[in-house]
């Protein structure tokens, strides 16, 4: 729950400075911009902003896509490690108790 919670936070706060920097971005391309009148310099910025935020939208999308096969690619690499050692682990105790057994006789 508190997770969660903190997550939710974390999310708001990114998106909202990811909005910021697409105003000030939008204000820096407009900027030199002087023949567009004030609605119009309004309606390239709200444009511009919106652009924006649908790409770093995309790219965290992407991310995310990618975060999870990365995540997954290396779960199935420490099963496949963990079975690995577990397997060398039963075959040098048998060999062990195979030793011991063979001394004892």
């Amino acid at each position: 729950m508190r997770d969660t919670f903190v997550n939710d936070i974390e999310g708001h706060l990114l998106l909202a400075a990811t909005r910021q920097e697409g105003r000030t971005a939008a204000e820096r391309f407009t900027a030199p911009l002087h023949w567009l009148t004030d609605t119009q310099r309004a309606e390239l910025e709200r444009r511009f902003e919106a652009e924006y935020l649908a790409l770093a939208r995309a790219s965290w999308q992407r991310t995310a896509v990618r975060a999870g096969s990365l995540r997954d690619e290396y779960e199935a690499r420490y099963r496949a490690l963990r079975r690995r050692l577990l397997a060398c682990l039963l075959l040098g105790s048998a060999a062990a108790v195979g030793v011991l057994a063979f001394c004892q006789v």
